[in-house]
């Protein structure tokens, strides 16, 4: 397969990677180790949102104080992405790949033993911080994987890890947790991360970092037509998205079904559905697609402020909130490559994950603070607003950044082309 030279440093060639799917052209044990770097960033995240009940007292606080470990990560995240990713960029690849799976191990440990909250909430901004790095990286890392008519599904592959992370992991940590303890459930993420290193240094090729004069100016980047209105998309969706889910559990309580165990499952279950119809229909549909998976998403709030109290309701209206959600990433992502190019999907990127991050501690913040003050009730109304504000936004959008068929051309800011494309030390 035809791929970008590979090496741990300048001049310092590596074996290529030999793919190992059946498919020619897609080195699917990488890939998936990449994916599973996106499991653990995620269940990472969001594993406290499953076990508010369970971590406060231990911690000696309010359930909405550890909803806020939730903020304190993705603040770290939103603060340490781009400055990260800037310093970071002129080093291999993959050290700087397995650096933050370490962090990650380290700061899921500390949380496993922590009685303090001052201590969890410490450990929490160095896993965030170690987020806000991994995401800069996955997706132009499994780029340069492949050739250029495979981009796009190996990036579907890696995503893949955030979906199984919602269907799967959350639901197990919550599980795991009512078995052994909530401090299990952190143990495994740790685990997880270390056993990753290994995988990733067998199988994971390595790329040398960016040369300086090659650096794209991230503000360039941001300037090109499209890039501003995906990255508020980004905001408002996860704003929204996340007041919700992060107190998933006492909304639950709140309306009489106190299982959190089930509701998450039932969305996991259905992300997968969601990203499963996504890849159907993004290529030939992406807007259209979008636009639906909104509507659904307000839907299902509508029925949950308003019928929550009857317990298959809540269930069916989150499995719609699943299904909605589960393709967001793959179509936002889409949209943010096809508007930025290829060639400057990691500076993009950059940005998306920290307005990402803002998202998640805006919608953390906010949610916990209604919670506190107006009570669980109003958090599905909440939410149905700035995703009424969202489906706006990308109806709007139509020109640039979420146009009814995908855009192949490819953007060409930087201080350097080679065929149309930024070199980026490939």
């Amino acid at each position: 397969m035809t791929t970008a030279p590979i090496a741990e440093g300048p001049g310092t060639p590596t074996s290529r990677p030999t793919p190992t799917s059946a498919e020619p052209g897609l080195p699917l044990s990488g890939l998936l180790a990449l994916s599973a770097a996106a499991f653990t960033a995620v269940l990472t995240e969001l594993l406290p949102a499953g076990l508010l009940p369970r971590m406060a007292p231990d911690l000696g606080v309010s359930e909405a104080r550890v909803g806020f470990l939730v903020t304190g990560y993705a603040v770290a995240s939103f603060l340490a992405a781009i400055p990260l990713t800037a310093a970071l960029r002129g080093l291999p690849r993959r050290p700087v790949l397995i650096g933050a799976l370490l962090g990650f191990a380290a700061a899921n440990a500390v949380t496993a033993l922590s009685s303090s909250y001052g201590l969890t909430f410490a450990a929490r901004l160095v896993a965030g911080a170690m987020g806000g790095t991994l995401w800069a990286m996955l997706v132009g890392y499994a780029a340069r994987m492949v050739p250029a008519e495979r981009r796009g599904r190996a990036i579907a592959i890696v995503l893949a890890g955030i979906t199984l992370a919602l269907s799967l992991g959350l639901p197990a940590g919550t599980a795991l947790a009512d078995a052994l303890g909530w401090r299990a459930a952190f143990a495994s993420p740790a685990l997880l991360a270390v056993l990753l290193v290994v995988w990733i240094r067998r199988r994971v090729p390595g790329f040398p970092g960016e040369a300086r004069g090659e650096r794209v100016p991230l503000p360039r980047v941001a300037a090109l037509p499209g890039i501003g209105t995906v990255l508020s998309v980004t905001l408002t969706l996860l704003v929204g998205h996340q007041v919700m889910y992060t107190y998933v559990a006492p909304f639950s309580e709140n309306a009489g079904f106190g299982r959190t165990g089930p509701v998450l499952l039932v969305f996991g279950a259905a992300t997968v559905v969601g990203i499963w119809l996504t890849g159907v229909l993004i290529d030939r549909h992406p807007r259209r697609t979008l636009l639906a998976a909104l509507a659904l998403l307000a839907a299902a709030m509508l029925t949950l402020g308003t019928y929550a109290g009857h317990g298959a309701v809540l269930l069916v209206a989150v499995a719609l909130w699943g299904m909605a959600f589960g393709g967001a990433p793959t179509l936002i992502q889409t949209a943010l490559v096809d508007a930025s190019g290829p060639a400057n999907a990691d500076v993009a990127t950059s940005l998306q994950t920290t307005v990402y991050n803002a998202g998640i501690a805006a919608g953390s913040l906010t949610g916990g603070l209604i919670l506190e003050g107006s009570g669980a009730d109003v958090l599905p109304w909440t939410t149905f607003l700035l995703v009424t504000v969202t489906f706006a936004i990308v109806a709007a959008g139509r020109r640039h950044a979420f146009p009814s068929r995908r855009r192949t051309e490819l953007s060409t800011v930087g201080p350097r082309s080679t065929g149309g494309r930024v070199r980026h030390g490939e």
